[in-house]
């Protein structure tokens, strides 16, 4: 990433020198030219070989500063692909061998201030556009900065600077007051709050004791902390969300294709158009200057630069604007896909209730045989069970033949008797020995405090709400109610959930399924949009085409936000590039000169530079847009 910033800032420090090269001595050709005669009645003064000096400055702007037209243009038609950089070079090319002829033969005329202001002009044009890309992405660079260069390992008692590429797992590092978190750790000494914001979009710092996870690249605040390193290099939460970053700006949205199609198309009409316009006035009485002109300015304006940067460049803006704001986009068409959302499915447990259970009531009996079952298993529920029976200090015994009972819950053989965990009916789970019942154990799993907000948010963008669960009726009853949510699917095992999606399709609902664990990847992969809890599994996450960073459901409401801009912005660019060109072209192969209007090649290669820019320049507005 460092060294493509660094290429691309060399170019575009190229870009700006060639363009001051090219200004320079496009003055005193302009002053030796038909143009300085005719608009301002002066004309340099005449010497030996004053013609030949003008074209060895021409040509020296079209060698020295041109060439970087040519050479793209190389490289497209060997792609197959000819556009902007080809379109550029035909024009330069026509200019300047027109020059070439004009001189020799003595007609008097030529196009070499032209074929100067031309490139000039087109080397300014590339140098803003690439800075206003650059300004752009600058938040993603952001992010590759955000890491210390060195760590304070704590070795024999005492800390050690080492670089970033020394550390180790297991190793304990030391992080002072207002230091950077070198990779992902736990603390084990100290207490501190913590600005997670540039990672995590989270603008408040945040509280973290001891057994407290800490991310790579978050700021410590003001006091000393002792961290354990968990996650380096390639593994931390940082790198990975670089890697989806870079998927996502590898990937292209619907209308990003549909662009670089017209772009293609574009590219042809204008060389077809170019060769019929100069075909058509060199056939005329108008001669073979103006029909080079003619030629040279259809391709100059039709180049289909403001096109091909139409939507590439809100596309990069919108990935940026939704990192910083705590969801990362993994692929642009799921991006794309969430403004259509009608429906959001929420998968109960861990999405909008805090997924960590506590035991509420249940007999030590009772406890001691579902905490043997449930000693094989990594459900929330089980670990529950496990820790209040781990706090009451009793002893379990081993068990075996553990089978898991999907939706319903597990079973395994304690002592020879074979015990049933799980939910049957009500809102207890149920414990059974040998198929009798031995008791219940009641649990509680609070509602996420942001849950309420972010169905409020939801319903006012006019989306509906759905939640599933694999609980009972009546718990996932009480639950939508003290949310809101009007419509839920209780008891649905794991394999089902992708049918509630389907369910809900056949009714021409577009559905986004927002899901954090295993079972759940089934169902983010049918839906119209998957988002994964960042907390989730692995596999959620690859199922899923949008992952949350910070857990918080109300930030659907911002995925779907930032959608809705981000079509917008690309609807408005395409119009302005597309619709630029429809009147640019007829302009530019002299349709309107019967009525005295005339487009030159220099004036048309403003128009050109000044609709990029402004294409420009209507994406970066979409930065500014809080959500």
């Amino acid at each position: 990433m460092e060294g493509h910033d660094k290429h691309v800032g060399h170019r575009t420090g190229d870009f700006l020198q060639k363009f001051w090269i090219a200004l320079i001595l496009s003055v005193p050709i302009f002053f030796y030219s038909e143009m300085a005669m005719e608009l301002f009645g002066i004309r340099g003064p005449a010497f030996p070989f004053s013609q030949l000096l003008m074209l060895a400055l021409g040509s020296v702007i079209f060698l020295y500063c041109g060439w970087v037209f040519i050479a793209g243009a190389y490289r497209e038609i060997r792609a197959r692909l000819p556009g902007m950089m080809t379109l550029i070079s035909i024009a330069i090319i026509a200019a300047y061998a027109y020059s070439i002829f004009s001189l020799f033969v003595g007609t008097g005329h030529d196009l070499l201030f032209e074929l100067a202001s031309l490139i000039a002009i087109m080397l300014l044009g590339h140098y803003i556009e690439m800075r206003a890309v650059s300004s752009a992405q600058g938040a993603l660079k952001a992010l590759t900065k955000l890491l210390p260069d060195t760590a304070d390992v704590i070795r024999d008692g005492t800390a050690k600077t080492v670089s970033l590429a020394e550390l180790r797992v297991g190793d304990m590092v030391l992080v002072k007051p207002g230091a950077k978190v070198p990779a992902d750790g736990v603390i084990v000494e100290g207490g501190s709050q913590l600005d997670e914001s540039i990672v995590t979009g989270e603008s408040k710092p945040v509280s973290k004791t001891v057994d407290a996870e800490v991310i790579a690249g978050s700021i410590n605040g003001d006091s000393a902390l002792t961290i354990r390193i968990l996650k380096i290099g390639e593994h931390t939460f940082l790198a990975g969300v670089m890697r989806l970053v870079a998927e996502a700006e590898s990937s292209k949205s619907r209308l990003q294709i549909l662009s670089d199609r017209a772009a293609f198309y574009l590219t042809i009409i204008a060389l077809v158009a170019g060769g019929v316009t100069f075909a058509v006035w060199a056939l005329s009485a108008a001669g073979v200057l103006f029909a080079v002109e003619r030629l040279v300015a259809v391709l100059v304006i039709a180049c289909p630069h403001a096109l091909g940067l139409a939507v590439p460049l809100v596309a990069a803006i919108s990935t940026t604007m939704a990192a910083r704001n705590g969801f990362l986009v993994k692929r642009r068409l799921a991006l794309e896909s969430a403004r259509t959302v009608t429906t959001v499915l929420f998968d109960k447990t861990g999405t909008l209730t805090q997924g960590r259970f506590s035991v509420v009531s249940a007999s030590d009996e009772v406890l001691i045989a579902a905490a043997a079952v449930e000693a094989h298993s990594e459900h929330p529920i089980a670990r529950a069970i496990l820790d209040e029976a781990t706090r009451r200090g009793l002893s379990v015994a081993a068990a075996r033949d553990f089978k898991r009972l999907p939706g319903i819950g597990a079973e395994a053989r304690v002592n020879d008797s074979l015990v049933f965990v799980g939910h049957k009916s009500g809102d207890d789970i149920v414990v059974e020995r040998d198929g009798t019942l031995l008791g219940t154990i009641v649990l509680a799993d609070s509602v996420r405090p942001e849950a309420q907000e972010a169905v409020i948010a939801l319903k006012a963008k006019g989306i509906r709400i759905v939640m599933i669960t694999g609980d009972a009726e009546d718990v996932a009853k009480r639950t939508a109610a003290e949310l809101g949510i009007d419509e839920y699917f209780a008891r649905v095992r794991p394999e089902e959930k992708s049918e509630k999606v389907k369910f809900l399709q056949s009714k021409g609902e577009h559905v986004a399924m927002v899901g954090d664990g295993v079972n759940d990847a089934p169902a983010l992969a049918q839906a119209d949009l998957g988002v994964a809890i960042g907390a989730g599994t692995n596999v959620a996450i690859e199922s899923a085409g949008i992952i949350l960073v910070r857990n918080d459901p109300r930030d659907i409401a911002k995925i779907i936000e930032l959608s809705r801009l981000t079509y917008a912005k690309m609807i408005q660019n395409l119009f302005w590039a597309t619709g630029y060109n429809v009147v640019a072209i007829p302009l530019a192969a002299g349709a309107f000169s019967i009525y005295g209007i005339i487009l030159e090649p220099a004036l048309a290669a403003v128009f050109m530079s000044a609709s990029t820019v402004i294409v420009a320049i209507n994406a970066i507005i979409l930065r500014r847009k809080k959500l």
